[in-house]
């Protein structure tokens, strides 16, 4: 064996490490041992139901799924071992966002198609709501909420009491996982991954002759992490089941409540975190006002991980300057490429671009060639070797964002970027977010940094409208305290923000209006929502000047 599939890995490391924890998450502790054998008994469940695979890999398209899949609408109790289960089970896990309206959820369901749906019960009549024909089997995992059971639903843990200890089912590094993309700009997309491909590119993994070397790596760690971030997610699934992987403990963030920095602190001052990590702004700004007061003892904490999202470098300064013996790792990558850069900063010594990870690179404008060091061409962000294989029953947008170049199948996903002379990646922001206005092309970022860099604004995002003169024009919301709009107009007026934003960014940039809004909406993964902004763009324009800026 050289491929390997997730659950074979895990089943390894259980193994070596039974009795350590493996998850926490809230008065929840599970060990490995305790995991493997409930993950083999509910993924017999699943098994005995007839949940499988029904097509083999071989027969099928790079954008068709031959196997069952199962829709997990969860927050992150629990969350670890319905997938490991459904690997297992030969089974495709499917993330859905828990924080869509029922009709966005009935609309992802329907093009997934899940033959089960896994659910904390207090989603219950979202559930009910969303729930699309072919659904066989409706699986409850409880919450503490009261909720009434739905018709025909069965508990997890009935469930996994009903399952068989053995067998252990038979995988191939063929079976796929799937994760829904965070729809940032539009409705969601099945990403395809082969398992082996995902834990190679995703989760540090390798290929191995044996299961030795794993059972090795997992007697050496042991260290904890913290995944703060959300677990519907990518970035959230890729750093636990990274840890996990190699025998790490993983702390889930209870998240049955909304996000608490002071909460989030003092869980990982209690289980001694060594690695946080976040989502962007949306985790750093508030963990940075909890640190400022109130002291924890965090000692331990040898780094924060943030991804998924960008991260104000006044965020990132901050934090290095609140824990100086620590380090601040900003990944870059997406559902399409998993990880595909990595910028470390420390304390006076931070970085604004990222070092490619084996296979991340970036590719000419007109996708024919790879970029060489220093040459200054704006490109697209690129990965090539372990890539999925493309997007769920839609051929057109695998050929388009998985084409191959020169014999080497490709990921592309949209982000605009260049290669420095010394090969790191420098991203400028994703194409479909780019304004066209007056022949010019601005990546919204790009513009949202400068603002960021006000101290009086907590948030800020920039946006594209509609503009008879230009065509499209820039516009900005932000989000500043009250008391700051009226008091201190000086410096976050809109005069005064186009005069910030003009001293370090050509005129073209410059946003012709400004929005003040109480709160920039995100998704539930931390990303700012797009969408929404580009809806209360078009129908405010507070602050506008129609210069010539």
């Amino acid at each position: 064996m050289t491929e390997w599939t997730i659950s074979a890995v895990f089943d390894e490391v259980a193994a070596a490490v039974p009795d350590r924890t493996l998850t926490v998450c809230g008065e929840r502790r599970r060990t490995f041992g305790d995991t493997a054998l409930r993950t083999r008994k509910f993924a017999n469940f699943l098994a005995e139901r007839g949940f499988g695979v029904h097509t083999p890999r071989a027969e099928l398209d790079r954008w068709e799924c031959g196997q069952d899949r199962i829709a997990l609408l969860m927050r992150n109790d629990q969350y670890l071992d319905v997938m490991i289960a459904g690997m297992k089970a030969r089974v495709v896990p499917v993330n859905i966002n828990h924080h869509y309206t029922a009709h966005e959820i009935r609309d992802l369901l329907a093009y997934i198609k899940p033959r089960g749906i896994v659910y904390h019960r207090s989603f219950g009549e979202v559930v009910e709501q969303s729930v699309p024909e072919g659904v066989e089997l409706l699986v409850s995992v409880d919450d503490g909420s009261d909720v009434p059971e739905l018709a025909g639903a069965i508990g997890y843990e009935d469930a996994v009491a009903l399952g068989a200890d053995e067998p252990v089912i038979e995988t191939s590094p063929d079976d796929l996982v799937m994760l829904c993309t965070g729809g940032t700009t539009g409705r969601p997309k099945g990403v395809l991954w082969r398992q082996s491909d995902m834990y190679v590119s995703s989760m540090n993994g390798a290929d191995h002759e044996s299961g030795e070397p794993l059972r090795q790596l997992a007697l050496m760690t042991g260290h904890v992490w913290f995944a703060v971030s959300p677990l519907s997610h990518a970035a959230g699934i890729w750093t636990s089941f990274a840890g996990l992987l190699a025998g790490q403990t993983i702390v889930l963030y209870d998240d049955q409540r909304k996000f608490d920095a002071h909460r989030a602190l003092r869980v990982a001052e209690q289980e001694k975190a060594a690695l946080m990590t976040i989502v962007g702004d949306a985790y750093a700004g508030p963990l940075v006002r909890a640190m400022r007061e109130q002291t924890y003892d965090l000692s331990a904490l040898m780094a924060i991980g943030t991804g998924g999202a960008a991260t104000n470098p006044v965020h990132r300064r901050d934090l290095l300057e609140l824990l100086p013996h620590a380090f601040v790792v900003e990944g870059y990558g997406s559902s399409e490429t998993g990880g595909m850069g990595f910028g470390r900063s420390t304390k006076g010594n931070e970085v604004d671009s990222f070092a490619p990870m084996p296979g991340g690179t970036a590719v000419s404008d007109d996708r024919t060639r790879f970029l060489t060091p220093g040459e200054g061409e704006v490109g697209w962000a690129a990965r090539s070797g372990r890539v999925p294989l493309g997007y769920l029953d839609d051929r057109d947008a695998t050929e388009r964002t998985f084409p191959v170049i020169g014999d080497i199948r490709m990921a592309i996903p949209g982000d605009r970027a260049t290669v420095d002379a010394d090969g790191s990646l420098r991203l400028l922001g994703r194409d479909a977010l780019v304004v066209n206005t007056g022949g010019e092309k601005v990546f919204v970022e790009e513009v949202e940094e400068v603002l960021r860099s006000n101290p009086r604004i907590s948030d800020a995002l920039v946006v594209g409208r509609p503009s008879a003169k230009w065509g499209n024009e820039v516009v900005a919301l932000v989000c500043v305290d009250p008391g700051d709009r009226v008091y201190a107009a000086n410096q976050v007026g809109p005069t005064a923000l186009r005069k910030l934003c003009r001293s370090r960014l050509a005129g073209f940039k410059v946003p012709k209006a400004v929005i003040y809004v109480d709160e920039i909406r995100r998704l539930g993964n931390g990303k700012p929502d797009y969408r929404w902004a580009m809806q209360r763009a078009a129908t405010e324009a507070e602050g506008s000047e129609n210069d010539d800026a």
